[in-house]
């Protein structure tokens, strides 16, 4: 249970000018933060709100009890003490699901913030913790035993803040929502920058699945990264060269470059495969860049904790960016490899494939990560396509954390050059090179056999031949030195 709840001064601050210069009646949006485990105590670093969806109308607005939405020219300080928030909680959900792909190691989406008046709170109590579960359920945090979301009230009559926890439990009632300390101070200055650039290769078979269970591409891969997430949590690290201690704090300041021990695999994906016939092989590897950030009395354990989490986060980010296109009407461009000449690529939503139905190799990329400058020196990231430019992080910044896109474009950090990349076989396609390359080495090895045999017959006939012959030259050349010397005798 979050005990302390400490924001950053100067970003609430303007947030709150800046609703109280809109005058709208009614505001929704996201908490940004971070969560300390070790101290039980939430950081918040901004407040983003929501935008408006699809028809370009607000994520919330004030109605009445008669269930009618109350005149646009109505003042704040006018609302009824029977008013109550409509909030379009699916769109909040997806918004918090899109922002959280954007957040790195260890900073979150900690729960909603409302800007409305004492009284139409009051009356919301429903509303406001379903919003917050849904904002949960589309924004997990990654290794993180937390059944609770913040709620910022910022009440406009009377002016002021209040923080609380509500529960994620299934039973909505008002007692879901507890109040807890808050405060506004300096906690951006005190973070400090964890960097890591983490190579992995996950070669994975594919094993025969009966007509019930199969399983398409993107669900094996899911478990994958999921599997990798737990293998990666037990890995040793070193910081700055030097092997950590986890309990201890980094006491220096500067950016800090991480490197993980990752430990010698058990093959869990063969022994899972053991008894079961392969039927393919799932190649998926390449290099993330990560970020994390921590507080200074933070023990190491935790960055280190926020790091490992952001990698994992970061791979299944790149696949549900995949599987949304996927999932559209015209799918992915999948590259099928070459049959003769000609390069073969469809149109095909490639990450719902049942795997093991394939008898050709697929590739596919992944979208490469780049980050923009966001606050106090920290970033937040985003995910480019091979053809697409910085013009989608621009708007992306601007619709969804509704912050100021940077003039610079050097400002933005493209550290991953290369892509990752998903390589799919079937397993004869696997094998057949080497079953041809072998066919070829037997028949070239009987071919071999037989002219060797045959030249071996000449070779072994010649010196029969010659062996003969010599025994007949001496035999002769003796004969003619004894009648030689038998002649010398009788004179």
């Amino acid at each position: 249970m979050v005990k302390a709840v400490i924001g950053e001064e100067t970003r609430l601050k303007s947030a709150e000018d800046r609703l109280s210069h809109s005058a709208v009646a009614s505001q929704v949006g996201l908490v940004i933060g971070k969560l300390s485990t070790s101290s039980d105590r939430c950081l918040v670093f901004d407040l983003v709100p929501t935008p408006p969806n699809d028809a370009g109308e607000p994520a919330c607005s004030l109605i009445e009890a008669d269930k009618k939405k109350g005149s646009k020219g109505k003042s704040q300080s006018d609302s009824s003490s029977s008013s109550s928030l409509f909030i379009d909680k699916d769109w909040v959900a997806e918004h918090a699901r899109q922002v959280s792909r954007m957040l790195l190691g260890g900073v979150k989406v900690l729960g909603i913030y409302v800007w409305m008046s004492e009284s139409a709170f009051k009356n919301s109590t429903i509303i406001l913790c379903q919003t917050i579960m849904g904002v949960a359920e589309s924004a997990p945090l990654w290794d993180a035993d937390w059944g609770e979301r913040l709620l910022i009230h910022i009440s406009y009559s009377p002016r002021r803040w209040t923080c609380r926890n509500s529960s994620l439990a299934s039973n909505i009632s008002s007692s879901s929502l507890r109040p807890c300390d808050f405060k506004m101070g300096r906690v951006l200055a005190s973070l400090q920058t964890f960097r890591c650039t983490y190579t992995f290769d996950l070669r994975l078979p594919i094993c025969h699945q009966s007509a019930s269970n199969v399983r398409k591409l993107a669900d094996i891969l899911r478990q994958a990264i999921s599997s990798h997430g737990k293998e990666l949590k037990d890995a040793k690290a070193m910081i700055d060269g030097n092997l950590v201690v986890e309990e201890e704090s980094c006491v220096s300041d500067g950016l800090h470059e991480v490197q993980f021990l990752v430990p010698f695999m058990k093959d869990s994906y063969v022994e899972a495969c053991s008894q079961k016939e392969v039927v393919g092989v799932l190649v998926f590897g390449g290099s993330v860049c990560s970020f994390a950030y921590s507080n200074s009395k933070e023990p190491l354990s935790q960055a280190l904790a926020d790091i490992k989490g952001d990698i994992i986060t970061s791979l299944q980010s790149r696949l549900d960016v995949l599987w949304d296109e996927s999932d559209g009407e015209s799918g992915l461009a999948v590259d099928h490899g070459k049959e003769g000449s000609d390069e073969l690529s469809t149109e095909a939503p490639f990450l719902q494939l049942n795997l093991h139905s394939l008898r050709r190799r697929c590739s596919l990329s992944f979208p490469r990560r780049v980050f923009i400058p966001w606050l106090a020196g920290t970033y937040i990231c985003d995910y480019l396509q091979a053809a697409e430019t910085l013009e989608v992080v621009n708007d992306h910044c601007v619709e969804l954390m509704s912050m100021d896109v940077p003039t610079d474009p050097s400002t933005i950090l493209e550290l991953e050059t290369e892509p990752l990349a998903l390589t799919t076989e079937s397993f004869w396609d696997a094998a057949a090179p080497f079953s041809l390359t072998s066919s070829q080495d037997c028949s070239s090895s009987q071919k071999t056999g037989m002219a060797t045999s045959q030249e071996n017959e000449r070779k072994s006939m010649k010196p029969t031949d010659f062996n003969f012959m010599a025994a007949i030259l001496i035999l002769i050349l003796s004969i003619l030195v004894g009648l030689v010397l038998y002649t010398f005798k009788a004179l």
